[in-house]
């Protein structure tokens, strides 16, 4: 027999169980109600009692819906030029992205069950998209759409716009009507197209008479415009009042961060200045909470690998390290290993430099020098939280890694990250940093290394057959073995020409044995390391890399861009 629905709350249920009115604030607005006839949510705004955002917030939590909190959303030009102004305001709703290649359009909706304007907008658009609502209050789309729909959003359009016009420098700090000026929306444009298109990092890098701006795509820079210098100090200063930076201070270094709706998602970016000779170089990391916790089953590691991780996550203690170089996906991974552990039986602590993706029932801290909270004083303080994981963020000098190795030793279990070029380099770089093999020995549980390759795009990629050379590197030797055919990048619209769309990690995990530990506690040389390993069946980076070479995933070239194949050449 199936269980009965759960009842859905009442708003005035919802308000008194959050704590957000009290019983007569409620008893007030409920009188009102049946005066002014008017929905309840909308009397206790009126009477001040609560916010349009708390109001909202609450309201999509009660029936289910998302929501979304319109000033610090940056709409799609694409999307605002499909629907027309007088239906935004005729329906109260403003389209936020089009996602072209899913067919959907994300609109915020001050009333997501109105049926009318759902039904209206789906015919006005043919049935050609979906509809996906999110809940927003009244005013904020009132002033979204006299934003969105009263300025030029393209990127060419602000371009020609600050062209032939003034830059009034005090409005960039303005609050309200920011989207008169111009280099404004140039700045949330060319975020929103960095995001678009996929991008991990935007770089604004001044030269002598000119602004470069680069976005790292699929892990390599890419040009995408070129600006006069003069648009530098205006778009330098809207960044730094974004990211909360001090715009005066313009010799010292400046981290920040910005929070934004973006595609209908929220998604942060970190922010750095660097004084360079030709002005301040800035730099935004892309966060984007969506991408950023893959199931491990998705990480794209072999069955055997797989079952390998999920053994060692098992351990109940010692330390776990992901190495790598920066910009190699750890953090991604050390997240999906946090993700597979985490249960509201296990309280897990974690140590970042900073938190990059909030993650339910889990502690983060951010690394505070202002507040002596370094890593070491860090975990000394999660020590006395009562912890069963800790991930610390990163183990970069010897103070940290003997708190880390500490915590280990006291029946927790530790994740991390080391920068070394692969998980037998680990060991040289450990005993770098000061700590002692005896320490090693025993705590240790397993080491992965990554690396991140392009993914060839499937619609251009060109089939070939290997050369001599590509044969041997590869291993390819047995007749049987004659006709097997390689891909490589070509290049279409569907991957902007480059041949390759998206990424895939390569990874060794290394599992440390009681015959490893002995050979770390005698400080052998890397070949024993390598030879005990290979002999109990460790699968190189390189293995990993032509496994994918050899299934059409990437390409040969791609592989040995980011992992050493010379070392198959004998």
């Amino acid at each position: 027999m199936n269980a009965p629905a759960p009842r859905k709350r009442m708003l005035g249920e919802a308000l008194l169980e959050k704590g957000v009115v009290n019983q007569d604030q409620l008893r007030i607005a409920l009188k009102e109600q049946k005066r002014q006839n008017l929905p309840l949510g909308k009397i206790l705004v009126k009477l001040g009692f609560v916010t349009e955002a708390v109001m909202r917030d609450v309201l999509g939590e009660n029936i289910g819906q998302e929501s979304v909190a319109l000033s610090t959303v940056i709409a799609d030009a694409d999307a605002i030029r499909l629907i027309p102004k007088d239906m935004a305001r005729r329906y109260k709703l403003v389209p936020l992205n089009l996602d072209k290649e899913h067919a959907q359009l994300t609109v915020a909706m001050a009333d997501t069950f109105n049926v009318v304007a759902l039904d209206q907008l789906s015919a006005f658009l043919s049935n050609a998209v979906q509809i996906k609502p999110l809940l927003a209050s009244e005013a904020d789309i009132e002033t979204a759409i006299d934003h969105f729909y009263g300025f030029d959003l393209s990127i060419d359009g602000i371009i020609n716009e600050i062209e032939t016009g003034q830059v009034d420098y005090s409005s960039l700090q303005a609050v309200n009507n920011e989207y008169s000026q111009p280099i404004v929306r140039l700045v949330d444009s060319l975020l929103a197209d960095a995001v678009k298109r996929g991008a991990s990092d935007i770089h604004f890098e001044p030269e002598q008479g000119f602004l470069r701006v680069r976005y790292r795509i699929d892990g390599v820079l890419r040009q995408v415009r070129t600006l006069h210098q003069s648009y530098w100090s205006g778009i330098c200063v809207r960044l730094k009042v974004m990211a909360g930076l001090n715009i005066a201070e313009t010799r010292a270094p400046q981290d920040g961060r910005i929070s934004l709706t973006l595609l209908g998602r929220p998604i942060d970016f970190r922010v750095a200045s660097q004084p360079t000779t030709h002005g301040e170089n800035i730099v935004l990391r892309v966060l984007d909470r969506q991408k950023g916790i893959v199931p491990l089953d998705k990480l794209g590691l072999t069955e055997d690998m797989l079952q390998l991780l999920k053994l060692l996550m098992a351990r109940p203690e010692g330390i776990i390290l992901v190495t790598g170089p920066t910009g190699s996906g750890k953090t991604t991974t050390l997240y999906s290993m946090l993700n597979h552990v985490n249960d509201e039986e296990v309280n897990i602590m974690t140590l970042e430099d900073p938190v990059e993706y909030p993650m339910q029932l889990i502690r983060q801290s951010s690394v505070n020098e202002a507040a002596k909270m370094d890593f070491a004083n860090g975990i000394r303080s999660m020590m006395r939280q009562d912890p069963d994981v800790i991930l610390v963020g990163e183990i970069r000098d010897e103070q940290t890694a003997e708190m880390a190795f500490r915590a280990a030793m006291t029946g927790h279990q530790v994740f991390s990250t080391l920068h070394s070029n692969s998980a037998l380099g680990a060991f040289p770089r450990l005993l770098d940093i000061g700590v002692k093999p005896d320490v090693m020995e025993g705590n240790i549980i397993g080491i992965v290394a990554q690396r991140l390759a392009r993914r060839l795009c499937v619609k251009c990629r060109e089939e070939y057959a290997p050369s001599d050379l590509e044969r041997h590197i590869l291993g390819l030797t047995g007749p049987e073995l004659a006709s097997v055919k390689l891909h490589r990048a070509k290049g279409c619209e569907h991957c902007e020409h480059r041949g390759y769309k998206g990424r895939l990690a390569l990874l060794e995990v290394l599992r440390i044995d009681g015959e490893f530990d002995e050979l770390i506690a005698r400080r052998a040389t890397k070949r024993e390391l390598e030879a005990h390993a290979i002999k109990h069946g460790f699968k190189t980076l390189a293995d990993d890399g032509i496994r994918f070479i050899l299934n059409g995933t990437t390409s040969l070239d791609e592989v040995s861009r980011v992992v050493d194949l010379t070392a198959r050449i004998q």
